[in-house]
């Protein structure tokens, strides 16, 4: 079952400020609300590998492996200083969404799936949470695990999409301010950088 702590917990978790929450935010604020659905669902989507690593046991064994987690730790490092060039080169024209280009829509959600994919934090964050709201005498440990997990993916959608509809709800306003504009997408570029120097140092 899932208990009021678990919820309460996981609602803390989701809406606090991290890659995903920036990312949905700068989609939202610069392409509208279906651009912003598609980024909040890349990011959730890109938290089902580090559940099933703590599913399959996997977790400690790279936590312990050093290797492999340095090796992972400066992809997703490489990965956000990219995302971070990507929003410093484009002008306010090339990041308008085109409705009609299935391909933008993609790479949206393919670069927030990612983003997630490749922050071994996550991973450490999940073995140390998921385990926390299960009893000792649980029948069915992986299944609950599986619960946990889906659970909390559900819920960090639904933060997300709220985050995205909020901001996409100004997007006009600001739009309409492009020197507004310009500002807050130097500001997200350099909240990756300071994502990407605070996994460094993790």
């Amino acid at each position: 079952m899932l208990s009021a702590d678990f919820l309460l917990t996981s609602f803390v978790v989701a809406v606090s400020p991290g890659t995903g929450v920036l990312y949905t935010l700068s989609a939202g604020l610069s392409q509208g609300r279906r651009a912003s659905l598609i980024a909040a669902l890349g990011c959730t989507l890109g938290i089902v590998p580090h559940i099933l690593i703590v599913v399959t046991g996997l977790a400690a064994m790279l936590h312990t492996g050093t290797l492999a987690y340095q090796i992972l730790k400066y992809l997703g490092i490489g990965y956000l200083l990219f995302m971070t060039w990507q929003m410093l080169r484009s002008d306010q024209n090339s990041m308008q969404f085109k409705e009609d280009m299935q391909v933008s829509a993609w790479r949206l959600a393919c670069s927030g799936t990612l983003m997630n994919i490749l922050n071994p934090k996550l991973v450490i964050f999940f073995l140390a949470f998921l385990p926390q709201f299960m009893s000792a005498d649980e029948p069915s440990p992986m299944r609950h695990l599986i619960l946990l997990g889906i659970a909390f993916m559900a819920i960090t959608l639904i933060v997300f999409v709220g985050y995205g509809m909020t901001v996409a709800s100004f997007r006009n306003l600001v739009q309409s301010r492009p020197h507004v504009m310009l500002w807050l997408q130097r500001c997200f570029a350099m909240a990756f950088v300071a994502m990407s120097l605070k996994l460094a140092l993790f």
